[in-house]
């Protein structure tokens, strides 16, 4: 009975650390509603250390393929990222038009996109350390930048 109660302990406390380290960057979050002619709805929330980790195992070809393709546009990202992290609260784009408002803001060291029209809302919210680390990987695998 003793060494079952260990095991559940142990088991307990792997858990609990092995979810802390999933989430400690944050979760990113994607939120579709849609209701033009019929409702439809898409909730999505991913802990935001899938995405480094993914990149590891994408073939190296896609994403090198990918690095070619935004090769220019690298070094704005990296200093964009690292600046992101410095505000905690700032609004970066409010766009209002008669039926349509988007809004791009950094809260707490997330990256929030939210897009509202007439039968669609968008929200998408990212941790500004997961754009660091695509840019990262992106850099690694495209050389001469």
């Amino acid at each position: 009975m003793l060494l079952l109660a260990k095991a559940v302990l142990g088991l307990g406390a792997f858990v609990a650390v092995a979810g802390t380290y999933v989430f400690h960057e944050g979760v990113i979050r994607v939120d579709v509603d849609e209701s033009c002619g019929q409702e439809n709805h898409v909730h999505f929330w991913v802990p935001a250390t899938v995405v480094p980790a993914a990149l590891h195992f994408a073939p190296r070809r896609n994403l090198e393929h990918a690095a070619e393709q935004v090769r220019p546009f690298l070094p704005a990202l990296r200093e964009i990222s690292k600046e992101l992290r410095k505000y905690s609260n700032a609004e970066l784009v409010d766009v209002r038009d008669k039926d349509q408002h988007v809004r791009i803001s950094v809260r707490d060291a997330k990256v929030y996109i939210d897009a509202v029209s007439e039968g669609e809302n968008i929200h998408v919210s990212v941790p500004a350390e997961t754009i660091s680390d695509v840019a990262d990987r992106l850099e690694s695998v495209a050389p001469g930048v």
